[in-house]
C-alpha cells in the first residue's frame, strides 16, 4: 500500500538563488522534490493546486520578468548509476536533479566517451533533453538512449526512446506536442566504452594540442572547460543564462543572398540548410560589451546577455528585443531565444 510523505511548503519563497540570472523574484508557493519516495504526494499536491506550476531545475535557462504567482516544484533528486554495458557501450542513468556537469565529470572520470564536448553547460540532467542541449559539434541526442517521466495529468508513467523525442536544433517534444505534459524523473544515456573523439567545432582540436597530454576524453573534457571559462562569464559571479538566443537556420537561397553581401558572415552548413552564427550578427551591430545600467552584452561573447547586479526581467527582455531588432533591420534574419521568457 503507497504510504503518503509529507512535503514542507514554503510561501513567498525567494527564487533568486535558483535562477542563474540573479533575478530577485518570488513564488507564491515553493516545494522540493528530493526523492522518489516523494513524487506521490507532490503529484497529488501540484494536481490540486488552483493556479500555475512550474517545475524548476537549475534555472539555467529562463528569464523571470516578473513574481511567480503559483506553485514552483524545486527538482532536487540526485543519482547516478551504470545500468548495464556491452563490448561497444556503457549505459548510465541519472537522476533528474543532478546537476549536468556533475554527471559530465561522472563519466570523463571513468573514460565513458560521447559526452566529453558538453562539458560546463550549466543546468541539471532533467532539463536536458528538453532542450536537446549541444555544444562544439556534438548534441544531447548523440548520447541519448531513453527517458522515464509521469505525466501530470494522469500520474502515469512512460518511457520515452530516442526516435519519440523528436529532437532536433534546440528542440524534442517536450518543446512541442508533450509541453508541460510530463515531467522527466532521470535520463538514461548510452556512451562509448570505445569513444570517437570531435575535434571539428571552433578551437578545440587547438586548445587540446595547447594542453599537451594527448587527445583523450580527459582533455578534451579540460580543453572545453577552458575555452568556455575564457568567454563566458560564471553565472556566480555575472547572473546570466549562457547562450540567450538559438544560432539561426536559412535557406541555401537566403544563405547565398546573404553571403553576397556580407562575405565576413559566419556560419556552419547543416543538412540542407545554413546555421549563422548568433553572436557574429550581434556583435557585427555593434552590441557587444553594450551596458544599460545592469542590464548588458558581455564583453567577450555577444551572445550572452549579463544581469550586473540589480536588472529586473524585464530590462534584459528588452534589451533582447531590442538586439533582435537590430539584426532583423541589418540582415533580415529573426533571431529567436533559447532562454524561456516567464
Amino acid at each position: 500500500m503507497e504510504k503518503n510523505v509529507a512535503v514542507s511548503i514554503e510561501s513567498d519563497a525567494s527564487l533568486r538563488c535558483y535562477n542563474t540570472f540573479g533575478m530577485d523574484v518570488k513564488a507564491s508557493q515553493l516545494l522540493r522534490l528530493t526523492s522518489e519516495n516523494e513524487l506521490p504526494e507532490v503529484l497529488r499536491y501540484a494536481s490540486a493546486f488552483e493556479g500555475r506550476v512550474l517545475f524548476l531545475g537549475g534555472g539555467s535557462n529562463i528569464l523571470l520578468t516578473r513574481n511567480w504567482e503559483g506553485l514552483v516544484i524545486k527538482i532536487e533528486t540526485k543519482g547516478i548509476e551504470v545500468l548495464d554495458e556491452d563490448s561497444e557501450f556503457v549505459y548510465v542513468k541519472a537522476q533528474a536533479g543532478e546537476v549536468w556537469d556533475d554527471f559530465v565529470n561522472f563519466c570523463v572520470e571513468r573514460n565513458f566517451g560521447g559526452i566529453e564536448n558538453l562539458t560546463l553547460i550549466p543546468g541539471c540532467v532533467g532539463s536536458s533533453p528538453i532542450q536537446n542541449i549541444g555544444a562544439y559539434g556534438v548534441e544531447l541526442k548523440d548520447v541519448f538512449y531513453m527517458l522515464e517521466a509521469v505525466s501530470l495529468r494522469t500520474g502515469e508513467f512512460r518511457e520515452f526512446y530516442k526516435d519519440e523525442c523528436n529532437f532536433g536544433y534546440r528542440y524534442s517534444v517536450f518543446k512541442g506536442e508533450c509541453k508541460n505534459s510530463y515531467l522527466i524523473l532521470s535520463v538514461i544515456f548510452r556512451l562509448q566504452k570505445r569513444p570517437k573523439f570531435n575535434l571539428s567545432y571552433g578551437a578545440v582540436e587547438e586548445e587540446v594540442k595547447r594542453i599537451g597530454a594527448g587527445i583523450n576524453i580527459r582533455t578534451i573534457s579540460q580543453a572545453i572547460t577552458n575555452i568556455r571559462r575564457s568567454k563566458l562569464p560564471d553565472p556566480s559571479e555575472i547572473g546570466n543564462s549562457g547562450s540567450f538566443f538559438k544560432n539561426p537556420l536559412v535557406s541555401v537561397g537566403e544563405f547565398e543572398a546573404l553571403i553576397k553581401s556580407y562575405p565576413n558572415l559566419r556560419y556552419f552548413r547543416n543538412n540542407d540548410e545554413y546555421k549563422l552564427a548568433a553572436g557574429w550578427l550581434i556583435e557585427s551591430c555593434g552590441w557587444k560589451g553594450y551596458r544599460e545600467g545592469d542590464a548588458g552584452v558581455h564583453s567577450l561573447q555577444a551572445l550572452v546577455l549579463v544581469n550586473y547586479g540589480s536588472a529586473t526581467g524585464n530590462q534584459i527582455k528588452e534589451l533582447s528585443e531590442k538586439i533582435t531588432e537590430s539584426v532583423f533591420n541589418k540582415y533580415g534574419v529573426k533571431l529567436e531565444a533559447e532562454v524561456n521568457i516567464l
